[in-house]
């Protein structure tokens, strides 16, 4: 194991949310962002991250982390992301949710404080956490939209993608940027559902959920074009984290920027 490795896992809490928030508010504030939270529950805010150019052009990028708590390097690796490249995107129109459990991503559960997987709650108009998202949004419209998630059974890195039926393949894409840390999935089956070359593409939401999951109301509603990335959460952390930020600055060269 090279030095660098070892001495990040040697330093890191995974689920020390208190920490990731903490670096959060001080990096966004470094590089002349905007934040503020979205609801503040069980005494944990829920942060939401602005470019100085988010509402004032049209497109751009939405990201988001830590739907299930138990999946934390997605998290870390928007933070590093962020960290490395925020300064030269605040003319870029970027949307960020940092972390959108950290209730969850402390105690290391899927659910969140009402015991609930979030990620199966966003249809709902009526929900503490949702509905100021939903109004947070408002009636924007993003060029892409990434979900950074981790599956216990996974194999490789993978993703849903979701879009139009003629629009441009970019799942395979971005998963070729993080092959070097973490090889794709390479079953014809992910999930139950058929995949090629890791990616289990769609042009319409699954109707066999028990609810809307963030990509699926993304999708209906803010970015036509959504992806949802999976890491193996059982392999080592440092090689999650950095194929997650593989996969983000891929999306960035997507965006020309």
């Amino acid at each position: 194991m090279d030095a660098a490795r070892l001495a990040f896992l040697k330093s890191h809490r995974a689920h020390d949310a208190r920490a990731l928030l903490r670096r959060w508010q001080s990096a966004v504030r470094q590089a002349g962002w905007q934040h503020r939270p979205l609801a503040v529950l069980n005494g944990w805010p829920v942060m939401a991250v602005e470019s100085p150019a988010a509402r004032q052009s049209p497109g751009g990028l939405y990201l988001s982390a830590g739907v299930h708590g138990d999946e934390p390097a997605p998290a870390w690796a928007l933070l590093e992301w962020f960290e490395t490249h925020a300064r030269r995107l605040r003319d870029c129109p970027v949307t960020i949710v940092p972390c959108f459990n950290p209730h969850g991503f402390a105690a290391n559960t899927r659910t969140d404080y009402l015991g609930e997987d979030l990620n199966r709650q966003f249809h709902r108009i009526d929900h503490p956490l949702i509905s100021p998202w939903r109004d947070w949004l408002g009636t924007r419209q993003f060029a892409l939209g990434l979900c950074l998630h981790e599956d216990y059974d996974a194999r490789g890195t993978y993703c849903y993608e979701l879009s139009r039926r003629h629009a441009p393949h970019l799942g395979a894409q971005f998963l070729a940027a993080s092959d070097p840390v973490i090889p794709r999935e390479n079953r014809p089956r992910i999930e139950g559902r058929r995949a090629v070359d890791g990616v289990i593409r769609r042009s319409t939401p699954p109707r066999d959920l028990p609810g809307h999951a963030e990509a699926m109301t993304l999708h209906f509603h803010h970015a036509p074009h959504t992806l949802t990335f999976e890491t193996p959460s059982e392999f080592c952390l440092h090689d999650r984290v950095q194929a997650h930020r593989l996969i983000l600055e891929a999306a960035q060269r997507e965006m020309n920027w």
